[in-house]
């Protein structure tokens, strides 16, 4: 008698819960829709790589309700040919190998994707890090980033604030209220521009545009520059020059 398929869903995740969607033009120049955490669920387990092959009963998840979840298709693979295949995978899949930008959960669920039913996850989960990196602006989220990667690589799941203290956003009020756990999430991160982040996010976006206009370096080539050119201009990479005065 033929083995009975397995059912393959991929569990999407944001970890911004929403914040990126609406603060990413203004700060990347771009819409980002989320900050995207896959798990992949089958044989009623979800699987999913922070600081290592997780493993949780559905709907256990520590990230909350998914807010998509795509059907895969359906795998005639056993569980415990998976389970070997995981343990033969997961030296490539531990807390030391985990890269936020090159080397996350997403990259796991598709390797895992393609083993189970020979299929990828959605690319535009696969490209998010392509397209913050490919922003003029890139290089002022890394402090974000980096906290980011701290978390996910200890398998816990970040706050929300780690999202909205690089953009400025940890109010007063915000401070005051809730848990205590929020309250000490609520300590600011250091954010290198300070007050003058607006004005220097504008000016990287200006340099991008003159040095795209010349038509000798790619996109990534002409962030970078722009990135430099401006951080250097204001002393952000030299801190003997005092950075640009307040507006007004």
């Amino acid at each position: 008698m033929a083995e009975e398929g397995h059912k393959v869903c991929l569990h999407v995740y944001d970890l911004s819960q929403g914040l990126a969607k609406q603060v990413s033009m203004s700060f990347l120049g771009k819409a980002i829709e989320g900050i995207w955490h896959t798990g992949v669920v089958v044989y009623g387990i979800e699987y999913y790589f922070g600081g290592g092959i997780y493993r949780a009963p559905v709907g256990t998840a520590p990230y909350g309700t998914p807010i998509r979840m795509i059907d895969l298709g359906v795998t005639k693979v056993s569980k415990d040919k998976f389970e070997s295949y995981l343990e033969e995978i997961s030296p490539r899949y531990t807390q030391e190998t985990y890269s936020l930008l090159k080397h996350n959960c997403n990259n796991f669920s598709n390797e895992v994707a393609k083993f189970l039913v020979d299929t990828s996850i959605p690319q535009y989960i696969l490209d998010l890090p392509n397209e913050v990196l490919s922003s003029p602006l890139a290089p002022l989220m890394m402090p974000m980033i980096q906290s980011m990667e701290s978390t996910l690589r200890e398998g816990e799941v970040p706050k929300v604030c780690q999202f909205a203290q690089p953009l400025g956003m940890n109010s007063e009020s915000s401070k005051n209220e809730g848990s205590d756990d929020q309250k000490v999430c609520l300590q600011p991160l250091v954010d290198p521009l300070g007050n003058a982040r607006s004005q220097v996010q504008d000016e990287i976006a200006k340099e991008f545009a003159a040095i795209r206009a010349q038509g000798t370096l790619s996109p990534s080539e002409a962030a970078a520059l722009a990135t430099k050119n401006v951080m250097e201009k204001y002393g952000f990479l030299n801190p003997t020059v005092a950075p640009p005065p307040k507006d007004g």
